[in-house]
């Protein structure tokens, strides 16, 4: 096997290793958008499985599959994350995924939807989730509980969204031009792939080292 076949198997294991663990501690976690974050694991972790092993027995369309529902999931989950429960802005949520589920619309009337991935609609939902990205690390360095990184959920969160989503948004924004030089393109797959993998062991560690940051619901 190839390292990037290795890779590639070894995501959906530790996807479910992260579903699992987040299975175990649905019902330790107090707060009502810890067990939804334990339940978002848990679902993209059976649409991988679903994407990868359902051609073997159903006829589907894998790119209509990640477009429009994996990534839109993704993406909308983590706005409701970030701006309506860690900063406490349910406004701000509505309007960041209203602008995002927009981006749709050009990318439907001007685009080739029958692509791998929607680069534009991708961008966007990174160039959002980036704002949001920031917004936290600001939070995180201005606050007192900074001593205390290390058993800051968000901490863990924050840093594998910045890892996978924010470090691979040059990847797929680009992804047309990267595909003509296989060097360039077989290195930042390999990224793709290992910032992925570093992403969930994150949320995994997010789970059981990771405590509610004081005075946020």
């Amino acid at each position: 096997m190839t390292i990037p076949q290795i890779l590639y198997e070894t995501i959906l294991w530790v996807e479910g290793a992260t579903a699992l663990i987040a299975l175990f501690y649905y019902h330790r976690k107090k707060e009502q958008h810890w067990k939804y974050f334990c339940l978002y694991l848990i679902i993209i972790f059976l649409c991988e499985v679903f994407g990868k092993y359902s051609p073997r027995f159903i006829d589907y369309d894998s790119p209509k599959f990640y477009n429009y529902f994996v990534i839109p999931l993704e993406f909308i989950f983590f706005y409701w994350l970030y701006a309506a429960k860690t900063f406490g802005k349910p406004k701000l949520f509505y309007i960041l995924s209203l602008l995002y589920l927009l981006s749709f619309i050009p990318n439907e009337i001007f685009l080739d939807t029958k692509k791998e991935i929607f680069s534009i609609n991708y961008t966007l939902g990174c160039l959002i989730l980036m704002i949001l990205v920031i917004m936290e690390y600001y939070h995180q360095v201005n606050s007192s509980e900074i001593i205390n990184f290390s058993r800051n959920r968000m901490f863990y969160i924050n840093l594998g969204v910045t890892l996978f989503y924010i470090g691979t948004m040059p990847f797929w924004t680009f992804y047309a031009q990267i595909r003509q030089y296989k060097e360039i393109w077989d290195i930042y797959y390999s990224y793709f792939q290992i910032s992925l993998i570093i992403m969930y062991i994150l949320f995994s560690v997010s789970l059981i080292r990771g405590k509610q940051k004081p005075g946020l619901l």
